[in-house]
């Protein structure tokens, strides 16, 4: 960790056909990070660059890039709802909200060897600022899969991020849980995972 601490880590906003360029290290890192718990996720890079490649044509997205010298250590995602997967947008339209006023913030990836340094906060921080940026904004949301507390894959020492999302201005809001397939690290096939979301205004 020493050695980490002597270095500056950058922190770069990627938007528009720049994001084309940083595709591969961000399907790199989710292949990584998202291997462990809770997302448990038996990542490809094929499905990653057909994900991340929609991702890319989103109308106003944006890619927070976290750099320790030329390696990309950490990446966050967020574009308009309006923009982003049904399966997303299907629990806000049934709940009564307007989706073209809220910001999703997708997926936040960060090597276990750089945590520690505020990254987290630099990757809200920068995805918020878009959404205030683009405008028309009220609500800025992301979701986080729900696991049973005795899955036998659950570290003994996991230390769940709801204090640091709180802090943030999240909350979860109940009711508000999409689903989404992929296949688990234990799994032989793709199984349907509950994603809550967690919303703040902007």
């Amino acid at each position: 960790m020493a050695a980490v601490e002597k270095k500056k880590l950058e922190v770069k906003s990627v938007t528009g056909p720049d994001i084309l360029k940083v595709l591969p290290d961000l399907g790199r890192l989710r292949i990584i990070v998202f291997r462990d718990w809770p997302y448990l996720y038996e990542g490809t890079l094929e499905y990653e660059e057909k994900y991340l490649k929609k991702f890319a044509e989103a109308k106003g997205a944006v890619v927070i890039c976290a750099y320790d010298g030329e390696q990309m250590v950490g990446a966050s995602t967020g574009a308009p709802m309006i923009e982003h997967a049904d399966e997303f947008a299907e629990p806000f339209k049934k709940a009564g909200y307007d989706i073209s006023k809220i910001f999703y913030c997708g997926e936040s990836v960060l090597l276990k060897s750089h945590r520690g340094h505020g990254l987290g906060h630099a990757f809200f921080d920068g995805r918020e600022a878009q959404a205030r940026k683009l405008g028309g904004f009220e609500y800025s949301t992301f979701c986080r899969v729900v696991r049973p507390d005795d899955h036998p894959l659950k570290p003994a020492d996991y230390a769940p991020l709801d204090p640091f999302w709180r802090k943030r201005g999240y909350e979860p809001v109940e009711g508000l849980v999409a689903t989404y397939d992929w296949q688990d690290i234990d799994q032989a096939a793709e199984t349907t995972h509950n994603m809550q979301f967690w919303m703040k205004k902007l």
